[in-house]
């Protein structure tokens, strides 16, 4: 899987332009705030229909333009593709010309990985980031994963709604059954899909470390839900029935489900090192690499936002020795030479795009 081409225009800080990308690695570098991300951003935009650096669209719209258009051109396995993304007052999103209906149609066309120097805080913050880790790559392989979660998200912001109702307004508690059930519904097949990622994970990742620490530190990754069945749930709910009435939220549920990961017996986010931190998350995230390439049969397109520069040279070549075989699309600041690999080398100056001497 690789992306041929991508059209920007009036995309964040780029009018009209045209990408094209070589099979391998594409390295793409200058200063700070030139538009590097932007490239990023408009690939993973391209593969799950939503930035991941804004919430609101608007923003991805060239300042005093009034809309933005995107187009990807990607090869498969079996086949060619076409995505096309417009914001005209509302988006539109084209997949080989035929407007889709729902956000899950888009899934799992074009597979990424996805490194960002944020990433390096997923095991240090909180569970929000490492629930958001699970759900991106859920989505791609099941794309119904995310219709159902979005279906509990916004049951639960009515669950949570008439909870501040009966507190305000002495509204029937017994109503709340309604939401309970379907709460529990939700979850349950929530938490199907996401532990069975987490197991894919857990046979993929003990050996990936390995092989990066030489077998120095051995890992392991245990997932936290108390979702686990949807009858425990259902008792849990009217449990804290009296609590979530008082706080006007819902304590407790799959919204709030986690990973913990642990090196030598000992919890990365309390005991690691800032070095063991960055090193789970290459495995990680590798993990997820190997995962999608036995869902699909083919390796997802590597995106790295700046990332190479939190890592240093003996974790950046044990990193690359894993990436063979693999369209990597990397930003940094400095000018990177690969040694022994074929790449492409872009200066990105001013929203301005010169391409370079290949490696």
């Amino acid at each position: 899987m690789w992306i041929k081409e991508l059209k920007l225009n009036n995309f964040r800080n780029y009018e009209n332009k045209k990408i094209n990308f070589e099979e391998n690695i594409n390295i793409f570098y200058g200063e700070n705030a030139q538009g590097k991300t932007n490239i990023i951003e408009a690939i993973f935009l391209g593969s799950m229909g939503k930035s991941f650096r804004t919430n609101n669209e608007k923003e991805l719209i060239k300042f005093n333009k009034n809309n933005f258009f995107i187009e990807i051109n990607f090869k498969k396995s079996d086949r060619d593709g076409n995505i096309k993304i417009e914001l005209i007052n509302k988006k539109n999103i084209y997949l080989n010309n035929i407007k889709l209906k729902k956000l899950s149609e888009l899934l799992g066309n074009i597979n990424i990985v996805i490194f960002t120097p944020d990433d390096i805080n997923i095991l240090k913050d909180g569970p929000q980031k490492r629930r958001r880790f699970l759900d991106i790559m859920i989505s791609q392989l099941r794309p119904n994963y995310m219709h159902i979660l979005n279906l509990y998200l916004k049951t639960l912001e009515q669950r949570n709604n008439y909870l501040r109702q009966i507190k305000l307004e002495n509204k029937n508690p017994e109503l709340l059954d309604i939401w309970d059930e379907k709460l529990s519904e939700y979850a349950d097949k929530i938490f199907e899909y996401r532990n069975e990622f987490i197991e894919k994970i857990k046979n993929k990742i003990i050996n990936i470390h390995k092989d990066i620490t030489e077998n120095k530190e051995e890992i392991k990754i245990e997932y936290i839900s108390e979702c686990k069945n949807r009858k425990e749930f259902l008792k849990l709910l009217k449990e804290r029935r009296k609590l979530d009435i008082i706080k006007g939220y819902t304590t407790k549920g799959i919204h709030r489900d986690d990973f913990v990961i642990y090196i030598n017996e000992k919890q990365v986010n309390i005991y690691g090192s800032q070095g063991q931190h960055r090193t789970a998350i290459l495995s990680l995230k590798l993990s997820e690499l190997q995962v999608i390439y036995d869902e699909i049969g083919e390796y997802p397109i590597l995106l790295l936002d700046d990332f190479m520069s939190e890592l240093d040279e003996k974790r950046r070549k044990s990193f690359l020795e894993n990436i063979k075989n693999i369209q990597v699309i990397i930003t940094c600041t400095e000018k990177l030479e690969i040694d022994k690999t074929k790449y492409s080398l872009f200066n990105v100056k001013n929203g301005e795009i010169s391409e370079e001497t290949k490696g």
